[in-house]
């Protein structure tokens, strides 16, 4: 695994609808500048400061200079090998949040191919990789409970998150359970509460509905010993509400793995902080998801990169927002 590195972080409102889709994808974009050669062929440095398809003010921070992240060199990494689940809790460890500042910290982990698709036939696993699957595992293993939408739950068949050795010394020590809470994001419940994800998990599976949630289905749930939160006035899940509430159980590591409705609902509400987004290296056609759905937000959301893991053509990214 190759490793690249970079830098850091603010929060908002909105509603979150009654169903979330599944998995998601990264869309894909492309963009190219071009500059005038001059009379003796050769291309300018720099472009007119009028050009403006490349300069859009003095007063804009300039962007990172471009560097090349592979084929490997030795200021990207010398040597490859596959990285232990210690090294990667490093990697990808929660900042600290600071007393009356920040309640919690979400971040998303999503995968997308090369042509923007978040599945292939409704599940991720045929465009993922061990590398992958291995993150998975370490960003379950270092968060206090993982957010995801009703749908996913019942395309991609979720079960309780399941405790792992590697992580349980750091978990204790960090006063977590020895595994994270599953919450699900639900407007009409329904779901199946009779799922070992609801009646058998290692920590209480937590149920995010809005406050007029029907009445039958609520009792249905608590009676298979699911913890409903209410996180909104209406049908829906308000996303501010919803990591507050979390944040008041002291849950504030949040984990979300979508789908690309819940997904896109948390950016557009301005309360996702982090993306780890896995770019596989295969192309699937079709009309997948993006890994956010939903409408587009007013201004585009800026993210910075952190860091960039290289394996077996899959890259893992991390972005902040900036």
């Amino acid at each position: 695994m190759y490793v690249s590195k970079r830098t850091e972080s603010k929060r908002g409102g909105g509603t979150i609808s009654a169903t979330s889709r599944s998995a998601g994808t990264c869309g894909s974009r492309a963009h190219r500048d071009s500059g005038t050669a001059s009379d003796k062929g050769t291309i300018p440095d720099t472009v007119a400061e009028d050009d403006d398809t490349v300069t859009e003010s003095k007063g804009r921070a300039r962007l990172h200079d471009m560097r090349r992240l592979f084929p490997v060199t030795e200021e990207t990494a010398p040597q490859s090998r596959e990285w232990g689940l210690g090294e990667l809790a490093v990697a990808y460890a929660y900042p600290e949040l600071s007393p009356g500042g920040q309640e919690a910290w979400l971040r998303a982990n999503m995968v997308s191919t090369l042509d923007g698709a978040a599945q292939h036939d409704g599940r991720s696993q045929p465009i993922s990789s061990d590398a992958d699957m291995r993150i998975f595992g370490t960003l379950r293993g270092l968060a206090d409970v993982v957010v995801v939408g009703a749908e996913t739950v019942r395309q991609e068949g979720y079960r309780p998150a399941r405790a792992r050795e590697a992580f349980a010394e750091a978990r204790r020590a960090a006063g977590q359970g020895p595994a994270p809470a599953v919450a699900v994001v639900s407007a009409s419940l329904d779901l199946d509460f009779s799922l070992p994800l609801f009646t058998s998990p290692l920590v209480p599976t937590l149920l995010l509905t809005g406050a007029a949630a029907a009445p039958d289905r609520v009792a249905t749930a608590e009676k298979a010993g699911v913890q409903v939160v209410i996180a909104g006035d209406g049908m829906g899940v308000d996303p501010s509400r919803a990591v507050r509430a979390l944040a008041d159980r002291g849950l504030t590591r949040l984990l979300t793995e979508g789908g690309p409705r819940l997904l896109g609902q948390f950016v557009a509400a301005g309360v996702l902080d982090e993306l780890c987004l896995t770019v596989s290296p295969m192309l699937t056609a079709g009309d997948a998801q993006r890994i956010a759905g939903g409408p587009s937000v007013p201004v585009p959301k800026r993210f910075e990169l952190v860091s960039l893991l290289e394996e077996a053509g899959f890259l893992f990214g991390r972005y902040r927002r900036t």
